[in-house]
């Protein structure tokens, strides 16, 4: 989950941005503009020393072979498509 913050939220209250840091991502913008991405320090070192960007991952030709088995949903609500 990504948070974002403006600089003054930022700025007022630190605290409360380092502990949405250890759930996700926090933006934290300037003038309306995202400026900088505040992250655990551990997911940091793992992004630096994978040495892949995201734009890496995202271009990553293995991905068709990648094996994903999304769960089945169930309820009352869910029930099989009629196209006639």
């Amino acid at each position: 989950m990504t948070i974002t913050l403006t600089s003054r939220e930022f700025n007022r209250n630190p605290s409360a941005a380092k502990r949405a840091a250890e759930e996700g991502p926090v933006i934290i913008t300037d003038r309306g503009q995202p400026r900088f991405v505040l992250v655990e320090y551990e997911h940091y070192v793992a992004a630096r020393e994978s040495g892949r960007s995201i734009a890496d991952c995202l271009a990553d030709r293995r991905g068709p072979d990648i094996d994903f088995e999304p769960p089945r949903l169930a309820g009352p609500y869910m029930r099989p498509v009629d196209f006639d």
